[in-house]
């Protein structure tokens, strides 16, 4: 993988925050002599929406979504587990948390790391409009 667009809700005060967080992350190697680099793509945007037709757009505004450049698409704690692997300080924390026994800790790990526990509660949840679940 040599890129990966990163689905976020630009509404939520949790996905900006993450995706702040991501973007100032330095990128993980390729494998071929570059990095994994991101996009950010607004979820349901008319961007997103162009771009990958085929996803459930409701759904993305719901659940954090990437798509690899090979048209892998992940979704939930695999898609916070694959931003922590596109990261070069955070990928071997990534591939342990790739089994199926951690997958469930990624969510948590991935927001403890990001400063995002912070985020839901206190003034920044009234910010929120409910919609997505990446609040907890």
């Amino acid at each position: 993988m040599r890129e990966l667009t990163v689905l976020f809700d630009p509404r939520c005060p949790v996905c900006r925050r993450f995706k702040t967080w991501l973007a100032a992350q330095r990128p993980a190697p390729d494998g071929e002599g570059g990095v994994v680099r991101l996009r950010f793509v607004a979820a349901g945007s008319a961007d997103a929406r162009a771009r990958y037709p085929e996803l459930d757009h409701a759904a993305t505004l719901r659940e954090v979504t990437v798509i690899a450049d090979d048209g892998s698409v992940y979704i939930g704690d695999r898609a916070w587990i694959v931003c922590l692997w596109a990261t070069g300080e955070h990928r071997h924390t990534a591939v342990r948390l790739a089994s199926p026994a951690m997958r469930p800790v990624a969510k948590a790990m991935v927001q403890a790391a990001a400063g995002l526990r912070r985020l839901t509660g206190g003034d920044y949840a009234d910010e929120c409009d409910g919609q997505c679940d990446r609040q907890g």
